[in-house]
């Protein structure tokens, strides 16, 4: 929508008094059923506040917004790591929402911190929708996606293929013809999608008459452990899991069960989390460097407040690490 449009006609639109439309821009309070009406009008209009055009040609607020999608995790905490090693030497703090893992909740996360006034924001993405592109094409400062990649947004991610290519060639290096990929929903389509498929397309090319039998989950160690009656049901001689959470998860219930790993499975993961290599067996897998990755990510965000044009692009920093739970049959 081009035509300029003001407070007073976003208030009338949404129902509300222009005081309460005010408010709802400089974060004050206002009540979720308001908030949401007047939420929605501004979506439809593309409105953008004065108050940020105003700010962003002023002074600087030195706040950067992160969304992640949880924190409970090793890569979460190491990507932290790595964007305040950068921020808190330009002298900027972060405000860090979490968004349990929702797609609704990573949205609604985005939207706060625009109104709370940030300089930039990072997202640790679970999936890029239409409702993602449309913020970003209308937020009045920069964003920037670091766990999925869109043609339509700025992104540095970890270049998921490549490393399901490494592991392809390596479970065939090991003469595995007969696996299970023991993955996550293709709802997310960098671990989901590109990691499986950066593994399949390779495996199956070294491996033509080889089988690669899908078992999907999600990243909880417990679901992991729920699934391993359906892994077995295949009586694979390796399976490879998206993360190495997974691979845990799938190695308790092997133990409980008496199969032994190299010697009657081989099992990876991939992370590279410091816990695979104390596990029992420690665990063959894809080591990413996430706290490179987070400064990295930083770096290109701080370009982007400076007004500078970033590119797109996948991080390639990762090694196999092989470990002792598998072996060549």
């Amino acid at each position: 929508m081009n035509k300029k449009i003001t407070i007073q006609e976003i208030a009338t639109m949404a129902g509300v008094a222009k005081s309460t439309v005010s408010r709802y821009l400089n974060n004050g309070y206002v009540s979720k059923e308001k908030a949401a009406l007047i939420d929605k009008v501004i979506t439809q209009t593309g409105y953008k506040s004065n108050f940020f055009a105003r700010r962003l040609k002023t002074k600087n607020s030195k706040l950067i917004g992160i969304v992640m999608p949880r924190l409970d995790s090793f890569s979460a905490s190491k990507l932290l790591a790595g964007f305040n090693s950068i921020l808190q030497k330009e002298d900027y703090q972060v405000l860090i929402l979490v968004s349990d893992l929702q797609i609704d909740k990573e949205i609604a996360n985005i939207r706060q911190l625009i109104q709370q006034g940030v300089d930039g924001i990072i997202v640790q993405s679970i999936a890029i929708t239409k409702e993602h592109l449309s913020i970003v094409k209308n937020a009045p400062i920069p964003i920037l996606f670091t766990g999925q990649s869109h043609p339509d947004t700025t992104y540095l991610k970890v270049n998921d293929i490549k490393a399901g290519h490494i592991m392809g060639e390596y479970i065939a290096s090991l003469n595995h013809k007969n696996v299970a990929y023991l993955g996550v929903s293709p709802l997310d389509i960098a671990v989901g999608v590109d990691r499986y498929k950066g593994f399949a397309d390779t495996f199956l090319s070294i491996i033509p008459d080889g089988k690669i039998h899908f078992i999907e989950t999600d990243f909880n160690f417990d679901t992991a452990y729920k699934k391993g009656n359906e892994v077995l049901f295949y009586k694979p001689t390796a399976v490879i899991c998206a993360t190495d959470n997974i691979a845990l998860g799938l190695l308790r219930y092997l133990h409980e069960k008496n199969i032994k790993v190299p010697q009657d499975i081989s099992l990876t993961g991939f992370g590279g989390y410091p816990y695979s290599k104390v596990s029992y067996p420690s665990l063959t897998t894809i080591s990413f460097d996430y706290k490179y990755l987070g400064a990295k990510t930083a770096e290109k965000l701080l370009s982007m407040l400076h007004g500078n044009a970033v590119q797109s692009e996948f991080d390639n920093n990762m090694v196999l690490l092989t470990q002792e739970s598998t072996r060549k049959i």
